[in-house]
């Protein structure tokens, strides 16, 4: 919500404003790349000739959401014991965070990097706090899900500290829009403490036209104002960030660090030869902003909708290994039409 706003009440009638979904509102198309494995993100440390690697890689459409938690889980692996300045591959949210706990140490960092922030596939996240496409549950190990826990709490609270328009950190209803009776599915088990103020929402109640319905207050983040701002944070803390792309790992060994952070996503499939690695393509339509607009939505057909100053966030897709960056036109008017179709169905509850 923002700020001075009440929450949402459920208890009075409510009409939301509507998205105004037109393709002549539309003023920019995105397509991004998740770094997937159906086995779950890798926090995990390895010798290096006489240095230490640390992974931290692979965490689906949830890399904004578990950024702090991932990366908590990786620094209190790979730092204690450790003298020295420390390395950090990668610019997206996974290495800024990463190195931010480093400087929070006390540990001098310097970020190696191809893409700088806005052009990491980080940037392109829609930015709601909740660790979507993840990793399959049936591929995935009790000691796995006791890690993906840990990372979603650090983060859950790290992000709550960084509420407010610097970082671009707002909390919203997030509504959930569907053909069938909602349920709590087995992520939402995982994390539930996390999802606060959740309601099933009565016909009365649902300002949707779904059947049914459910909202909770979630966290929203603006991905390019928080990593701009990480990006500034470590520089003005002394952190060094050299634009360097490493074609293969032998490289590595001419870093004066001797202790590295592999935060370069799915640069880890070649870098390391992660198999496991995939790419899921997502493709998003970005509206002209509606500062009205104080709620956001996800519908089981896969549309969701977030609302942020730069814009209207209008999703989604997830396709898994295409890697084609261009907009496809007919996924793009689906997109717009999906979102439209919701908008009409809109009555006050």
């Amino acid at each position: 919500m923002t700020a001075g706003r009440p929450a949402l009440s459920l208890q009075s009638p409510n009409c939301l404003p509507r998205v105004r979904s037109t393709q002549n509102r539309v003023i920019r198309e995105l397509v991004g790349l998740r770094p997937f494995r159906r086995s779950g993100f890798v926090v995990r440390r390895e010798p290096f000739g006489d240095k230490q690697i640390v992974h931290n890689y692979g965490h689906g459409g949830g890399g904004i959401t578990l950024g702090w938690g991932s990366s908590r889980l990786a620094v209190d692996l790979g730092l204690p014991g450790h003298q020295g300045p420390v390395a950090v591959l990668g610019a997206g949210i996974m290495g800024l965070t990463t190195a931010r706990l480093i400087q929070e140490a006390g540990y001098p960092v310097t970020i190696y990097t191809s893409k700088l922030p806005p052009l990491t596939t980080s940037n392109i996240a829609g930015g709601q706090w909740y660790p979507s496409t993840v990793f399959q549950h049936s591929a995935v190990t009790s000691a796995f899900r006791q890690q993906f826990v840990a990372a979603a709490e650090y983060s859950y609270h790290r992000y709550q500290l960084l509420a407010g328009e610097r970082y671009g950190v707002r909390w919203m209803p997030n509504y959930e829009l569907s053909s069938s009776p909602t349920a709590m599915g087995r992520t939402d088990m995982l994390i539930r403490s996390m999802l606060p103020a959740m309601r099933e929402l009565s016909s009365e109640q649902n300002p949707f036209g779904s059947q049914y319905g459910r909202v909770w207050n979630a966290m929203f983040i603006e991905p390019a104002r928080l990593l701009r701002e990480l990006q500034r944070d470590i520089l003005i803390s002394g952190g060094k960030i050299k634009v360097r792309h490493f074609s293969e790992r032998s490289q590595l060994s001419e870093l004066p660090e001797g202790l590295i952070f592999n935060c370069t996503g799915l640069g880890a499939k070649l870098l390391f030869g992660d198999d496991e690695l995939i790419a899921l393509r997502g493709q998003l339509a970005v509206l002209l902003p509606q500062p009205e607009l104080d709620y956001a939505y996800t519908a089981t057909n896969g549309l969701y909708m977030f609302p942020r100053s730069d814009g209207v966030i209008l999703g989604g897709t997830s396709e898994a290994q295409k890697t084609n960056l261009e907009p496809d036109r007919e996924i793009a008017d689906r997109i717009i039409n999906g979102h439209r179709a919701i908008a009409n169905a809109m009555h006050c509850a």
